[in-house]
């Protein structure tokens, strides 16, 4: 995602600085957005490691002129101007779901299917595992005889990701099906079922270069993403048109994103405001050869 951020960045003459938390956690984020206030940044912007606790650090951020936006996984409205959303939580989240069903052979098919997610404060990934529930709920013919398991979290670890698979193999050997909507966990999860030999599937939110193996060996059903150097660059051109005054935040303020066209921020669900980058991308074994290589 930095990368497509740069990229923006120099053809908008700017300056980009990349400061990343070695453990994804909001007392590491503060640390990080602390230093910057102090450097005198003109923006900053956050993939929120927790929907809330950022709050006062970044209030403070904006409190002295520095514009603020979130990408990737939000923080709370008053924590921001305005966030990056690449494409529709809802859509992605029961995309997720189907692919699962569909791993289990379909409607009315029977199964158990477990959720491996990241951290439970994580907003992205809990709203998307509030949208794999739902179309549960709202689909109770679909899914009368699948079994969906409580939600395991690997706090986008590798580690701890990889422990949480194992341990949800070994406590239900009849897994059909693990969704992971984390790049992190996706490929810990298909690796352990690879490792055991496994007959469980796993999909969720992965980088074709990562799971390419897995979607051509058939562990993985499919995996959604969205293109991260656009979603990258759209943050940089939202960030910056904050800076110039081009944008404030607010509905019906446009943002110019270069190449990608221009932006009208509109509402967000959490009651404040965003802009959306476009519809997710599907990998599988019929895509996977001629997006493995780009990102």
């Amino acid at each position: 995602m930095f990368d497509g951020y740069k990229a923006a960045c120099d053809k908008l003459g700017v300056e980009a600085v990349y400061r990343g938390a070695d453990q994804p956690t909001a007392e590491k984020e503060i640390e990080i957005i602390t230093q910057l206030i102090a450097q005198n940044v003109d923006a900053i912007t956050v993939i929120g490691a927790d929907f809330n606790a950022l709050q006062p650090i970044l209030k403070q951020a904006m409190s002295q002129g520095i514009a603020v936006n979130s990408v990737d996984t939000a923080v709370n409205p008053e924590s921001r101007q305005v966030h990056v959303e690449q494409c529709s939580i809802d859509e992605v989240g029961r995309a997720q779901m189907q692919s699962a069903l569909a791993i289990c052979k379909g409607p009315g098919s029977s199964g158990k299917i477990g959720i491996l997610s990241a951290n439970p404060e994580s907003q992205l990934h809990a709203d998307w595992c509030k949208a794999m529930l739902l179309e549960v709920e709202e689909h109770p013919e679909d899914y009368k005889n699948i079994e969906v398991l409580d939600i395991a979290y690997g706090d986008d670890l590798p580690d701890k990701s990889t422990s949480e698979a194992q341990a949800m193999l070994q406590n239900n050997p009849d897994l059909k099906a693990i969704i992971s909507p984390t790049t992190v966990g996706i490929l810990a999860a298909a690796k352990v079922i690879q490792d055991q030999g496994s007959d469980c599937k796993v999909t969720g939110v992965g980088l074709p270069s990562e799971m390419a193996p897995y979607i051509e060996n058939g562990i993985c059903y499919d995996a959604y993403l969205w293109n991260p150097l656009d979603q990258g660059a759209l943050g940089a051109y939202s960030a910056h048109a904050l800076v110039t005054g081009a944008a404030t935040g607010r509905v019906g303020d446009i943002v110019d994103a270069g190449d990608l066209g221009k932006f009208t921020i509109e509402e967000y669900y959490d009651g404040g405001t965003q802009v959306l980058l476009g519809e997710p991308l599907r990998f599988d074994k019929d895509n996977i050869a001629q997006w493995k290589d780009k990102f």
